[in-house]
C-alpha cells in the first residue's frame, strides 16, 4: 500500500467524514484514498474557498475539519483561509504535499509557512505514516489547525497495509484546577457577570448551572454569539455589539469572569467597558493566553467545562454560597426581556431619505422575522458586519459562524458552505459585503453543484464602506474603493443561483416563495443599503488604532 493510501485511511479511520479541496497531482492519491475509504469529498473551486469551507464545517459541527490542497500554489491559494482557521483555533488538518528539493517550481517552506500563521505542522515519514497521521488528526481534534506535510517522494513509497486499531482522542492530562481563588471571588461578588468565548463552546450547561448558583448575568464574545440563547439572564454579545442594556449591566459589574475569551478590545471596547473597579477572572486552558490584551486580578488554567465543574462540586460542600442579594431580581429579568435584544432597540430608519436604498437595520430586522429559527448563520468581515450578527437571532452557538480572527474580507459565502455542509438541517444565510461578494462569487458555483439549502445576502454599499466612512472625513479622494453600481443578483443568476434584488421591505416578498419551496438552487439578495456614515463598532475599533 502507498503511504498516500494509509495517510487517507488512517484519517478515515480517526473521524474524517468531509473532505475539502482541489484536487492536483500532489494530493490526488490521499484524496482517492479518503474516498475510497468512505469519506465525502467537496471539490471548490478555489483553495482559498476551499479552505474557508473546512473552516466553517469544523466551526459548526465541532468536528475535525479536512482540507486537501496540491503542493506549493494549492498551499499559497489557501492560506488566508487557513490563517483565519489557526487564528480561530479551528480543529482541521491541511493535507499539504510537500516538494522537497530547494530547486523546484513547487518548493516553499512548509514549517515555516505553518509557524508564519500560527499553525502546529506535522510531517509523514515513510516508516511511521500511520503514526504521524494519527498524530495530526488527534492534535487537530484537540483545538489546533495542522498543516501536514507530505513529502512527495514519501507519499508514493510502498508500506505494509493499515487497518487500524485507531488511538482514542485521549484529554492532555492536566492537573486538577485551582478554583479556590475564583470561589472566593464568586462569594464575595454581588454583580458577577459571565464573559464566554470560543473557548467555553461545549460549556453551555455547566456555565448556566454556575451562574444561577451565584446570580451571574450571562454574556458572550462576538465569536460565541448564541451560546446561551434562550437563556433569561443571557445579554448576548459583549463589546461593540453590545446592546445600550448589555453595555449598562456589564459596567456595572464587580467580578467579571471570562470563560475561554481573551477580552480583546473588541470584546471590552478597548478597555473601557468593564469598570475599572471590578475584580476581573480569566479561565483558559492555555496559560498564555493569560493576560494577554489586559491585566487579570485572577487566572485558572483549565478546560473551561471543568472549571465550572470543579466549583459546582465546591459549591456543593458549601450551600450558603447563593444567590440572596444578587442582582438577578424580577425588574432586571423584565428589563433583559424589554431591551436584551437590538430588536427592541428603537432607531430612525434612515431609508426614507433615498427610496433607491435601505436601511441595513431594517433589513435585518425584515430577515429576522422571515426566516426560520433553525438556522446558521455566517458573517463575513467589512462595514456592514455588525447588522447581520445583531440583528439575526441564532439558536445556539454552533448556529454562528463569525470570520474575524484575521479581519480578512472574502471568506463568509465560503465559509458557510462548509457550516452547510455540517448542518444541512438548517437553513444556512451568509451575511457579506459587495468587495467580500465579488472576491469569492466564484464559489457560488460550488454552491449550486451542492445543492444545499442557502441564502446569501449581499449588503451592497457599491464601496469598500470601511474605508469610505474612514478615510472620507478627511477629505481623502475615494474614487478607489467605490464602485459603479452593479447587478450583483444577475451575476448570480449566471452562476445559477437565484437572484433578487432588494431596495425596499416589500421587495423581499419572494423569499417566502423561496423558503417555501425545494430550497435546492441558493438565493442571492442583492440588499442595496444606504450607507451615510460609518458603523459605530468601526469607529471605535479605528480610533483604537
Amino acid at each position: 500500500m502507498r503511504v498516500a493510501e494509509v495517510v487517507g485511511r488512517v484519517l478515515h479511520g480517526h473521524g474524517a467524514r468531509h473532505v475539502f479541496g482541489v484536487v492536483g497531482s500532489g494530493n490526488f492519491h490521499v484524496t482517492n484514498a479518503l474516498v475510497a475509504a468512505g469519506a465525502r469529498f467537496v471539490a471548490a473551486a478555489h483553495e482559498g474557498g476551499a479552505a474557508s469551507m473546512a473552516d466553517g464545517y469544523a466551526r459548526t459541527c465541532g468536528q475535525v475539519g479536512l482540507l486537501s490542497v496540491h503542493q506549493g500554489p494549492g498551499v499559497t491559494n489557501a492560506l488566508t483561509g487557513l490563517t483565519e482557521a489557526a487564528k480561530s483555533r479551528t480543529p482541521m488538518v491541511v493535507l499539504a504535499p510537500e516538494a522537497t528539493a530547494p530547486r523546484s517550481n513547487f518548493f516553499i517552506d512548509l514549517p515555516a509557512l505553518a509557524a508564519a500563521v500560527g499553525a502546529d505542522f506535522h510531517r509523514v515519514r515513510a516508516t511511521h505514516a500511520a503514526e504521524d497521521a494519527g498524530a495530526a488528526y488527534r492534535a487537530a481534534a484537540r483545538g489546533a489547525t495542522v498543516v501536514l506535510g507530505l513529502p512527495l517522494d514519501v507519499q508514493d513509497t510502498v508500506t505494509e497495509p493499515w487497518s487500524g486499531p485507531v488511538p482514542s482522542v485521549a484529554p492532555i492530562p492536566t492537573a486538577a484546577p485551582q478554583v479556590e481563588p475564583l470561589l472566593a471571588a464568586l462569594q464575595a461578588a454581588r454583580r458577577p457577570v459571565f464573559i464566554a468565548g470560543r473557548g467555553a463552546r461545549g460549556a453551555r450547561e455547566p456555565l448556566i448551572r454556575l451562574a444561577d448558583a451565584y446570580g451571574a448575568l450571562l454574556a458572550v464574545s462576538a465569536a460565541a454569539k448564541g451560546l446561551f440563547a434562550g437563556n433569561p439572564w443571557y445579554i448576548d454579545v459583549a463589546g461593540g455589539f453590545a446592546t445600550p442594556l448589555a453595555a449598562e449591566l456589564i459596567g456595572a459589574a464587580d467580578l467579571v469572569v471570562a470563560w475561554g475569551s481573551t477580552l480583546n478590545m473588541w470584546t471590552t471596547r478597548h478597555g473601557e467597558l468593564i469598570p475599572p473597579g471590578a475584580v476581573v477572572a480569566q479561565v483558559d486552558h492555555d496559560p498564555a493566553a493569560f493576560g494577554v490584551n489586559r491585566p487579570v486580578d485572577l487566572a485558572v488554567a483549565g478546560e473551561v467545562a471543568a472549571v465550572a465543574d470543579a466549583v459546582l462540586a465546591r459549591l456543593a460542600d458549601r450551600p450558603t454560597a447563593a444567590v440572596e442579594g444578587s442582582w438577578r431580581t424580577p425588574e432586571l429579568a423584565q428589563r433583559i426581556r424589554d431591551h436584551g435584544r437590538w430588536r427592541t432597540v428603537p432607531y430612525r430608519d434612515e431609508s426614507g431619505g433615498d427610496p433607491a436604498t435601505i436601511d441595513p437595520r431594517t433589513l435585518s430586522a425584515a430577515l429576522d422575522d422571515l426566516l426560520p429559527p433553525d438556522r446558521t448563520v455566517v458573517v463575513d468581515s467589512g462595514n456592514f458586519m455588525g447588522y447581520p450578527s445583531m440583528w439575526l437571532d441564532v439558536p445556539d452557538g454552533a448556529g454562528f459562524c463569525f470570520t474575524q480572527a484575521f479581519q480578512s474580507v472574502g471568506l463568509g459565502l465560503a465559509s458557510a458552505l462548509g457550516a452547510a455542509v455540517a448542518r444541512p438541517d438548517r437553513l444556512t444565510v451568509a451575511a457579506v459585503g459587495d468587495g467580500g461578494f465579488v472576491m469569492s462569487a466564484t464559489e457560488l458555483l460550488t454552491a449550486v453543484r451542492l445543492a444545499l439549502p442557502l441564502l446569501v445576502v449581499i449588503y451592497d454599499d457599491a464601496a469598500y464602506g470601511a474605508e469610505v466612512h474612514h478615510f472620507g472625513p478627511g477629505g481623502h479622494p475615494l474614487e478607489t474603493v467605490t464602485f459603479p453600481e452593479t447587478d450583483l443578483a444577475a451575476i448570480a443568476r449566471g452562476y445559477g443561483c437565484e437572484g433578487l434584488t432588494v431596495r425596499t421591505v416589500d421587495d423581499l416578498g419572494p423569499v417566502r416563495h423561496w423558503l417555501a419551496g425545494p430550497r435546492t438552487r441558493p438565493l442571492v439578495i442583492d440588499a442595496k443599503i444606504c450607507s451615510g456614515h460609518g458603523s459605530w463598532w468601526l469607529e471605535e475599533a479605528f480610533r483604537g488604532h
